[in-house]
């Protein structure tokens, strides 16, 4: 054996992961503001009405593209200072998300909100547990109605890539494994929590964004806390700032609003 090829075979070969297989559905903004009182308490009470009342119209046209099954949207009061108010939209194509993102800035009210937040991705199903196409409630994952009588919570995150703790260099086998122990944990807040997964790398700061639907919000300090013990999250999991609150409509809103 020639010494190049003694070389040859002692070097290791090099690692290659496989990527799981994903199917993605509506493209999704999570839209976040800031109320600017100063200026609202400031504005004639005829000038308010009338922002509210364009708002009101809009809000119908969402109410109607639900309805054709277009997308879907959802309007929340967000707790404490990072946010006051999230308009959610799900939308077939980012063209959609633009337009609805350009006629919301060029509202009467959006004179009053300060943007304070932003998230883009698109909804995805993954492949790891079995294949999302022959799902038989894929198509209620992928192109959901959201819970607009519900509280929400909605964080980003990422998988580590961090020495021997690399999602990214797995084997696929054993990254299956692990997503279907945590897969289980979800399973068991089934009717209690709706989740939205939606993929976003390359799209925005983190690689995933997650949004958690509950008739109560001690649901998402439950099943949050419980994954935390899973190695999926305790190992490999990085989050994001966390946005919590509860659904609006637009009396809701106009109670909100009154000064």
């Amino acid at each position: 054996m020639s010494d190049h090829e003694k070389a040859v075979q002692e070097t290791p070969s090099r690692h290659t992961s496989k990527a799981a297989h994903t199917v993605e559905g509506w493209h999704v903004l999570h839209d976040f503001y800031t109320i600017d009182w100063p200026a609202w308490k400031e504005t004639e009470k005829k000038v308010r009405r009338h922002a509210l009342e364009e708002l009101a119209e809009v809000y119908a046209t969402w109410e109607k593209i639900e309805a054709e099954e277009g997308g879907s949207f959802g309007m929340f009061h967000i707790i404490g200072q990072k946010a006051d108010l999230l308009f959610m939209h799900l939308r077939p194509s980012m063209d959609a998300l633009l337009k609805e993102e350009v006629a919301f800035r060029k509202l009467m009210i959006a004179d009053f909100l300060l943007p304070a937040h932003s998230y883009y991705s698109i909804v995805e199903l993954g492949g790891y547990t079995g294949d999302p196409e022959q799902d038989p409630w894929a198509k209620g994952r992928l192109y959901p109605k959201l819970k607009r009588d519900e509280h929400v919570c909605f964080y980003p995150m990422n998988k580590k890539r961090m020495g021997t703790d690399n999602w990214y260099m797995l084997p696929i086998e054993d990254r299956a494994n692990m997503m279907r122990s945590h897969g289980e944990i979800g399973k068991a807040y089934r009717g209690k929590v709706l989740q939205i997964i939606s993929g976003s790398q390359g799209l925005d700061d983190w690689e995933w964004g997650v949004t958690l639907f509950s008739k109560d919000p001690l649901q998402f300090k439950k099943i949050i806390y419980e994954m935390r013990f899973d190695e999926v999250s305790a190992r490999f999991g990085e989050f994001g700032a966390f946005f919590v609150g509860k659904g609006l409509d637009m009396d809701d809103l106009k109670d909100i609003l009154d000064v």
